[in-house]
C-alpha cells in the first residue's frame, strides 16, 4: 500500500485542528508520548491496565522481526497531535492475510473475492496475536473523545485513499464499539472465556462456589498433573532466567508448529521480553528429571492475568489445565487480581470455572453494498453469540445454591 498521511482533521468538539500522522516504526515516536496515550493509569507507578499497547510490547514485536516486511503485518502506527502535542495513538497495521487475529474474517475475506474484489491488503487496529481486550484508541486523559475521533477518521481516511477493501478494529473495549458504532462503524460481538475473582482467598475459596461433581473432576485433574514426577514453578521478574526462555521457545515451536504451521513469534521476541518486560511475565516451568518439559506465558496486568501460550515436550495427564488454568487461578487470587483471561476459543475451559464473556470489534467497508450484507451477518451473529453465552452459563459449574452443597 501506500504511505499516506490523512489530511489535518477539523475536531467537532472542540474547533481546533488535530493533525494524524502515520508512523512505519516506534522508534519514530518516544517512549514517553505513546504511553501517555497508551497507560496513563501506570504514570504513578504500577502497572498498565494491559501491556500489550505499551511502548515496549509492541516494539519487541517490532525489534524482533515477529511484525515488519514479509510478516503480513506492517506496521502503520496512528499518531494524532493537537498544539504539537500527541493526544492519541493506535496499534495499525496494514496486513496480508487474517493470521494471527483470533476474531475471524475468513467469510467475509472469501465473499469479497467471489465477487470480484482484493480482500488484501486491509487495515487493521490490533495488537499482533493477541486475543486480549482492551483500548485499541489510546488518547491522553482529557482528550477521549476527540482522539477516538481523530484516530478513526484517519484510519478511515487511510482505507479510502488507498483503495483498501477494509478497517478492523479487534477486541477494543465495549465502550469503544458502542461509541464506534455512532459514528458508522460496524460492531461486531464474539466471546471468550473468562474467569472471575468474586472475592476468593484460596482456591479452596473458588471450589466451595462449585457444584459437588465438578469441585472433584477439579481436584482429580490437579492431583494427576501434579503426579507427574517434577515440579511445577511460577517465576516472576528477576525469578526468569535467559535458559527459562530457552526451555520456553522448545516448548512455543512445538504449539505453534501444530496450531498455525509457523509460529508468529521469532525467537528474539522473547528476548526482548526477557530485557524489556519480565516484570510484566508469570512464567510456569514445569520441570522433570532437572529438565524442562512444559510451560505457559501469562502476562500480567493491573487487575487481570492474561494466558498467552503453553507449550510441552512430554505429554502428561492434565499438566496442561494445571500450567494453563489451575496456576493461573491461583496467581490472580495470591495476587487480588479480579480475572483471568485464558486467550481465545475452548468451551473446555468452562468446566474449569471460566465463563463465557463479550469480546467486541469494530469493522468499516467503503463498498457500501458489502457493508449492509456484513451488517445483516453481525446481527444474526450477534444473536446467535447472545444465546451462546447464556446457555454456556447455565450449564457452567458453578452451584446454583450457595448455601449449599460445600462438601
Amino acid at each position: 500500500m501506500t504511505d499516506q498521511s490523512p489530511s489535518p482533521t477539523s475536531d467537532p468538539t472542540a474547533g481546533d485542528t488535530i493533525a494524524v500522522n502515520v508512523l512505519t516504526s516506534l522508534d519514530q515516536i518516544a517512549e514517553t508520548d505513546w504511553d501517555a496515550c497508551a497507560c496513563p493509569e501506570a504514570a504513578a507507578g504500577g502497572r498498565p491496565d494491559d501491556p500489550f499497547t505499551t511502548w515496549r510490547f509492541l516494539r519487541a514485536l517490532e525489534r524482533s522481526g515477529s511484525v515488519g516486511r514479509g510478516t503480513g503485518w506492517d506496521p502503520r502506527y496512528l499518531v494524532a497531535e493537537k498544539a504539537g502535542r500527541v493526544i492519541a495513538v493506535a496499534p495499525l497495521y496494514a496486513k496480508g492475510h487474517s493470521q494471527g487475529e483470533y476474531i475471524f474474517d475468513h467469510s467475509f475475506a472469501h465473499a469479497y473475492e467471489q465477487a470480484g474484489g482484493r480482500y488484501y491488503p486491509k487495515l487493521q487496529i490490533a495488537v499482533p496475536f493477541t486475543p486480549a481486550t482492551g483500548r485499541r484508541f489510546l488518547t491522553r486523559p482529557g482528550h477521549e473523545a476527540e482522539g477516538m475521533m481523530a484516530l478513526v477518521q484517519g484510519a478511515v481516511q487511510l482505507t479510502a485513499e488507498n483503495d483498501l477493501s477494509s478497517l478492523h478494529v479487534t477486541f477494543c473495549t465495549e465502550g469503544e464499539a458502542i461509541a464506534g458504532e455512532r459514528m458508522g462503524l460496524l460492531r461486531r460481538v464474539t466471546q471468550q472465556f473468562h474467569w472471575l475473582n468474586r472475592g476468593y482467598t484460596d482456591f479452596d475459596g473458588f471450589l466451595a462456589d462449585l457444584s459437588s461433581r465438578k469441585r472433584k473432576a477439579i481436584r482429580k485433574e490437579r492431583a494427576r498433573a501434579q503426579a507427574f514426577g517434577g515440579t511445577i514453578h511460577m517465576l516472576t521478574g528477576d525469578e526468569i532466567e535467559p535458559e527459562h526462555w530457552d526451555a520456553f521457545w522448545t516448548f512455543y515451536q512445538d504449539t505453534g508448529g501444530r496450531k498455525w504451521g509457523t509460529p508468529y513469534l521469532t525467537r528474539a521476541f522473547f528476548d526482548e521480553v526477557h530485557e524489556t518486560m519480565r516484570g510484566d511475565v508469570a512464567l510456569v516451568i514445569c520441570e522433570r528429571e532437572g529438565q524442562p518439559v512444559a510451560g505457559a506465558l501469562n502476562f500480567i496486568g493491573r487487575d487481570a492475568l492474561f494466558g498467552r501460550y503453553w507449550g510441552c515436550t512430554e505429554d502428561h495427564p492434565c499438566l496442561h489445565f494445571e500450567a494453563c488454568y489451575y496456576r493461573a487461578i491461583d496467581f490472580a487470587i495470591a495476587h487480588d487480581l479480579s480475572r483471568v483471561e485464558a486467550g481465545a476459543q475452548g468451551e473446555h475451559k468452562l468446566a474449569r470455572g471460566y465463563l463465557p464473556s463479550q469480546t467486541h470489534s469494530l469493522h468499516w467497508f467503503p463498498d457500501k453494498g458489502f457493508a449492509r450484507a456484513v451488517a445483516h451477518y453481525l446481527e444474526a451473529e450477534a444473536r446467535a453469540v447472545d444465546e451462546d453465552i447464556e446457555v454456556l452459563t447455565a450449564y457452567g459449574p458453578f452451584r446454583k445454591d450457595h448455601g449449599k452443597d460445600t462438601q
